[in-house]
């Protein structure tokens, strides 16, 4: 495996992160288990997650998937074996959100009670706060690091000038700085990463680490029509995808997945991981055969005539 360092920090990483979102969802407890299980066996080691997945399911009050990695970190002993990123600052109720240092204070006790460790790998700002100034912000993470309960900091859902401003104020006051970004990043979804906030971080030596890497579910080839949408519980998430571009980029990946003889899965995220200043694409999967198929990704180097098709496909 070889791993990717994590900005400036200490951190290495997998080329790939499982998404965590499906724990708790998607992924009951002992499904979960076993996807982790795998995911670490075949050497792998970055675990994404947030505070508030899995809030959106009826029932759920957020924390659930946090609370079903804890329960596996304590079961497996692997704490060490994996790094783990987790996320603060959306609503988790109308008193707890954002990044002012009380509550960042508050929430990170909360995400260590869940995850059952006394540290946390990478602590990311999930959205930007505006009514925080960043200053205060990145002053408690400071004291966070100093505390030996977070390793390292990134941030999530920044636009490129709030980001690039936060990199300033943590070089200005020798503050510990974001270290990863995680953008919204796939073939569909290219131009607002694109546009800005890559050459940001491609020029601060910030790694990248992309969500709905698979524009949830729509590149892997599962979702072709209308009919389809059926298929899964993020049908409807992919729903605006059914156009003359989103046929286009299938088209493409199904070309060089025919090429490559793999799939159209593998192909979406290995070119994910062909762009400039990607650490690891983030995608999740609810079987060990989707799992497969992600690692098979990572080991997948396109040619430069394959990458400049689905370039142009999905330009």
């Amino acid at each position: 495996m070889k791993y990717r360092k994590l900005g400036r920090s200490d951190l290495q990483v997998s080329p790939l992160a499982f998404g965590g979102n499906v724990f708790g969802w998607t992924a009951d407890e002992a499904t979960s288990f076993r996807l982790l299980d795998r995911f670490v066996d075949e050497g792998y080691n970055f675990i994404d997650t947030a505070d508030m997945y899995s809030k959106w399911v009826p029932g759920n009050k957020g924390g659930e998937s946090e609370t079903i990695i804890g329960k596996w970190l304590k079961k497996s002993g692997k704490r060490d074996k994996v790094v783990i990123a987790t996320k603060l600052g959306m609503e988790m109720a109308p008193d707890k959100k954002g990044l002012s240092p009380a509550y960042i204070k508050a929430a990170v006790e909360d995400s260590l009670q869940r995850l059952q460790t006394d540290y946390i790998d990478l602590y990311q700002s999930h959205t930007d706060d505006a009514a925080t100034p960043l200053l205060d912000t990145m002053l408690a993470y400071e004291k966070l690091i100093d505390a030996g309960k977070v390793r390292a900091v990134g941030a999530s859902n920044y636009s490129a000038e709030r980001f690039e401003e936060a990199l300033s104020v943590s070089k200005k006051n020798n503050l510990p700085r974001y270290e990863s970004m995680q953008p919204n990043y796939n073939l569909i979804d290219r131009a607002d990463f694109e546009a800005k906030m890559q050459g940001v971080c491609v020029k601060h030596d910030v790694s990248v680490i992309s969500y709905f890497s698979l524009a949830s579910g729509f590149l892997t080839g599962k979702y072709r029509s209308e009919a389809d949408l059926a298929k899964g519980p993020r049908g409807q998430m992919v729903k605006k995808y059914l156009n003359d571009k989103g046929f286009k980029v299938l088209d493409a990946l199904d070309g060089v997945a025919k090429e490559t003889a793999s799939t159209p899965a593998r192909v979406a995220l290995a070119w994910v991981l062909a762009q400039p200043g990607i650490a690891a694409p983030i995608a999740s999967a609810t079987s060990l055969p989707q799992l497969d198929d992600l690692f098979a990704a990572t080991s997948l180097t396109l040619s430069p005539a394959q990458l400049a098709k689905l370039d142009a496909a999905s330009a």
